[in-house]
């Protein structure tokens, strides 16, 4: 952990990005893809935000994936923020999109540590569906 703040502490926020540019910030060995073996049976929760939250919420996510906040083991292969023109966009994936009850978990978590209005529209959507 005190190794990778290291690191993030001299990377650039994603507020302070222009254009179109992505962060990935997967567990070692897992690739952010869909067809990797980790994430094939899986999904990601999608959150879309008004500019100007994306560097708080990403470093609120990764706080939340390194102290494990998410209580569902080995379910979580990473995270991805995404820089757009208008919106930015937070991702997290998790290994099992069938597991509903471990999927609810992690969508009540993003809520919680990313202070979210109740009346922020969350996504959930299956890498099975995005393949298609």
């Amino acid at each position: 952990v005190e190794q990778f703040w290291r690191f993030y502490s001299h990377m650039v926020r994603p507020g302070d990005l222009t254009g179109h540019s992505d962060f990935h910030l997967f567990k070692e060995g897992i690739k952010p893809m869909w067809e990797d073996d980790a994430n094939k049976n899986g999904g990601k929760w999608i959150i879309r935000l008004r500019k100007g939250l994306a560097s708080r919420c990403w470093e609120n996510l990764i706080l939340a994936m390194l102290g494990e906040q998410f209580m569902v083991g080995e379910e979580i292969c990473g995270a991805v923020v995404s820089v757009r023109f208008q919106e930015d966009i937070i991702s997290i994936w998790n290994k099992t999109a069938s597991d509903q009850a471990t999927t609810a978990r992690i969508r009540d978590t993003l809520r919680r540590v990313l202070n979210l209005p109740p009346n922020t529209i969350m996504e959930y959507k299956t890498h099975t569906d995005s393949i298609k």
